[in-house]
């Protein structure tokens, strides 16, 4: 697979944006630079932004409070599209109406469920018919261990998502996938999982936002790649969160981006075609070379677009037809 290519701003050429929040609209507490006006330029143009989270944490409409905050274009509530929706939507569509369910999770959790005729309780004595996770930083030992008690029971497990890990403020730290692995270590079972990179929460988002040429915008090969891929959707990974240039250069067939930019600014700028000759590479005004295995910038600045770009593409050209190890010149960051 090579990185697509558009002679126009992905703005133009996508009508949605999905924007997964950690580590590509902020950072904890902080927006990330530049977001608000890329944003706003790609609103003016005609794109429709739904933000999307793994994280299970907080409400929809806390999440979108925040956002307003940082002024960004326009936020409504419905603009926010959280796995705790999407997998109150696949549980309700299961299970009878006003049936129990045993909830390790907080108020961004239980409150979907509730909106969708379930009924949230917290132990096995409360005869629950299944049992759903999501993060919650106050989860403990004992939420942990009640909910491998219902699962042993035989109950079916349902999980927001399987982030191992999330991005802060202070750096990165334990998300909801290590909780699940706890466990599902303890029970051996495996969870219905609704976030990315499984799909629900992309078809819950195209049908809360609509869309017909939507473009998944992720920090993560893991989840928000992979889970465009699932999905059948194009993707642009940014390199403000989770997912380094390097690893972005490394990943292997059937994981990789359509596109990679720096930040949201890409979604506002053209991706011109890559030339590969060799042991080069040319985007526009920039260009690559690998040299003993190497990779290192010729010409244009490492966080252009364009540089970006011959940067991914020789380095995938050259692991698809070569067994050479490469690295990336100091410049080009970890």
């Amino acid at each position: 697979m090579t990185l697509g290519s558009t002679a126009r701003s992905l703005s133009t050429t996508y009508d949605l944006a999905m924007l997964d929040l950690d580590g590509v609209v902020y950072l904890g507490a902080d927006p990330i630079s530049g977001v608000a006006d890329a944003l706003t330029l790609a609103r003016g143009r005609g794109m429709r932004l739904a933000y999307i989270t793994n994280n299970a944490s907080r409400t929809a409409q806390a999440v979108a409070e925040k956002l307003r905050g940082m002024d960004l274009p326009d936020v409504t509530d419905e603009d926010v599209v959280t796995s705790a929706q999407a997998v109150a939507h696949l549980m309700a569509d299961a299970l009878p109406h006003g049936a129990a369910v045993l909830v390790v999770g907080g108020d961004g959790l239980r409150g979907p469920l509730e909106s969708r005729g379930l009924r949230c309780v917290g132990s096995l004595d409360d005869s629950p018919v299944a049992v759903v996770q999501g993060f919650d930083p106050d989860i403990g030992w004992h939420e942990l261990a009640e909910a491998s008690y219902a699962i042993q029971s035989g109950l079916p497990w349902y999980a927001s998502n399987t982030d191992l890990t999330v991005p802060t403020a202070r750096g990165i730290a334990p998300g909801n996938g290590s909780l699940v692995q706890a466990v599902r270590t303890a029970t051996g079972a495996e969870p219905i999982v609704a976030g990315k990179p499984e799909r629900a929460l992309f078809d819950e988002t195209i049908a809360r936002v609509g869309g017909e040429r939507p473009l998944m915008v992720g920090d993560r090969l893991d989840t928000d790649i992979d889970g465009a891929i699932n999905a059948g959707i194009d993707s642009l990974v940014v390199l403000t969160g989770v997912s380094s240039l390097r690893e972005v250069a490394a990943a292997t067939k059937g994981h990789r981006p359509t596109y990679v930019s720096a930040d949201l600014r890409g979604l506002d700028e053209e991706h011109p075609a890559v030339v590969v000759d060799g042991d080069t590479a040319r985007c526009g005004p920039s260009t690559a070379r690998v040299v003993d295995g190497v990779v290192s910038v010729e010409a244009g600045e490492p966080a252009w677009t364009t540089t970006l770009r011959a940067v991914v593409e020789l380095a995938w050209s050259l692991a698809d037809r070569t067994d050479v190890d490469l690295v990336l010149d100091g410049t080009l960051g970890s």
